[in-house]
């Protein structure tokens, strides 16, 4: 059967349409630009945008797995009606939903669907620390707000497992899935975990929340998105720091530890010699 990914090319995305084309599904990968997809070759890449329901084809695809934001700023997705319409129209019959952080009109349109939906919510995924490579590649620290709290984070690979295992396999319709890692970190904590697997010394420095806001509205992120990244953080709510055994319970095997990831990407943070 032919599985259709959107966002193929993100961090989660990518893990999925892995994990479908290890379980022997054809994989036809929606992207924005198709030139700078780099899957493999045995997938099926097209250029389509989630926010023109028109572009994306749905046409000969029995599993879905889609996102419920509009890009890389978190914007909400107002399309998600008409995408679900188009998707139950073409005879599609299971759907996954990579929850953005809130309730979204994909979510709820998917929830109200005749489609066998699953929503997936990744409490925080570990390659978002993927943002202190360059301040650890160049100046050995990693600069953040709010040193004590802590987050249940979960690999990516783990949440495209999932994904796929739920597309490929069945048996979940009609239900929520919050994903984690087997433990709940600090910031202090991960780039300990990260100073370990590189075996260069990584400094922390906590910033205060002013000197976040100020870093973040400068690198160009809406002023909205600001305040939802720093109040998640700083008034986080239970699910976001309570492990959950729900990938070992989808899965059959425990979930990847964080220690796990960092010795998988410790060449991003190897910092340059001086």
């Amino acid at each position: 059967m032919t599985i259709l990914v959107a966002g193929a090319t993100g961090n989660a995305g990518r893990q999925v349409v892995g994990e479908l084309l290890a379980l022997g599904q054809q994989v036809r990968a929606v992207t924005r630009n198709a030139a700078l997809a780099r899957l493999p070759e045995q997938v099926e890449v097209v250029e389509g945008d989630l926010t023109r329901p028109e572009t994306i084809p749905f046409d000969g695809v029995t599993g879905v797995h889609l996102l419920s934001n509009a890009g890389a700023d978190y914007a909400e997705l107002l399309s998600g009606p008409e995408l679900v319409r188009r998707a139950e129209k073409a005879g599609v019959r299971r759907i996954t939903v990579l929850w953005s952080g809130y309730r979204s009109p994909m979510e709820e349109a998917v929830t109200a669907s005749s489609l066998e939906w699953t929503v997936l919510r990744p409490m925080d995924f570990m390659s978002n620390a993927l943002v202190w490579a360059e301040s650890v590649r160049e100046k050995g620290e990693v600069r953040e707000p709010f040193a004590g709290a802590r987050s249940a984070l979960v690999h990516e690979g783990d949440i495209g497992a999932v994904a796929a295992a739920v597309l490929v396999r069945g048996g979940h319709g009609g239900r929520t899935y919050t994903l984690t890692g087997p433990e709940a970190l600090t910031v202090p904590q991960q780039v300990a975990a990260i100073s370990a697997a590189t075996g260069q010394e990584i400094r922390y420095v906590e910033q205060s929340e002013d000197e976040a806001r100020a870093e973040m509205l400068a690198a160009g992120r809406p002023v909205e998105i600001v305040d939802v990244l720093l109040g998640w953080k700083r008034d986080m709510p239970a699910e976001g720091y309570t492990v959950v055994p729900t990938v070992e319970d989808v899965l059959g095997r425990p979930a990847r530890s964080f220690a796990g990831w960092a010795e998988e990407h410790a060449g991003d943070f190897r910092q340059r010699s001086r």
